[in-house]
């Protein structure tokens, strides 16, 4: 695609996919309008870089639809002194999308090719207030903690492998994590009230990848 036809597909996203999934965020149409996700995407998925799917990105990975990233960055509210953490960090798209929203960013994921990646195409646009980790961030507590916002970019099959993501948020801090197994998982937004009260909010159903690691449910024989 040429540079002007990569802009009235990204357009056309917007209006077509993200914003009829009642992403009403200025801030978040303004720059999913004029975030470049073409340098995002693999190269042999380059002309796909505004469609309706999730891309794949290696290591059995996908990008998510562009209509939850919207949903989560709206339901986030990020404020730009906020630091948010996002768990997985995938292509670099949605990273990039944090960073100029936020204050800071700490990424981390679990396969250094996507980390690496990942440095050469921030830098690229310009942004140089993320931290990339290389580990598993369902292993132990990512530095950096206490974060205002969370991001878990893959699913976990319940919500109590969620806990170590929670006791990472601040007061008043959001996470957004999706919880559950195929076909059935949860959208939640989680906002921290004090050390001990928690406030959680289903926000709609989808159905993405497991984080890596995650470890499955137990369950019970009868």
């Amino acid at each position: 695609m040429m540079a002007s036809q990569f802009e009235k597909a990204r357009f056309n996203m917007v209006e077509q996919q993200v914003r009829p999934w009642d992403v009403i965020d200025p801030r978040v149409l303004r720059l999913m309008e004029t975030l470049p996700r073409e340098a995002f995407v693999p190269d042999t998925y380059q002309d796909l870089a505004y469609a309706d799917i999730e891309i794949p990105i290696g290591q059995g990975q996908s990008m998510m639809f562009p209509r939850i990233e919207g949903r989560l960055m709206q339901a986030l509210d990020l404020q730009p002194e906020d630091k948010v953490l996002e768990v997985g960090t995938g292509s670099g798209y949605l990273t990039a999308c944090l960073a100029n929203l936020a204050k800071k960013v700490v990424s981390i994921d679990i396969h250094p090719e996507f980390t690496d990646a990942a440095t050469a195409k921030l830098e690229q646009q310009g942004l140089h207030n993320v931290t990339l980790l290389r580990g598993d961030a369902l292993a132990n507590p990512t530095q950096g903690s206490p974060f205002n916002a969370i991001a878990v970019t893959g699913s976990l099959p319940t919500s109590q492998q969620a806990e170590i993501f929670r006791q990472q948020l601040a007061i008043g801090g959001r996470m957004f994590v999706i919880i559950g197994q195929a076909p059935v998982m949860t959208c939640q937004l989680i906002t921290r009230h004090d050390e001990k009260i928690f406030q959680e909010e289903s926000i709609f159903e989808t159905e993405v990848s497991p984080l890596e690691n995650a470890p499955a449910p137990v369950e019970f024989n009868f």
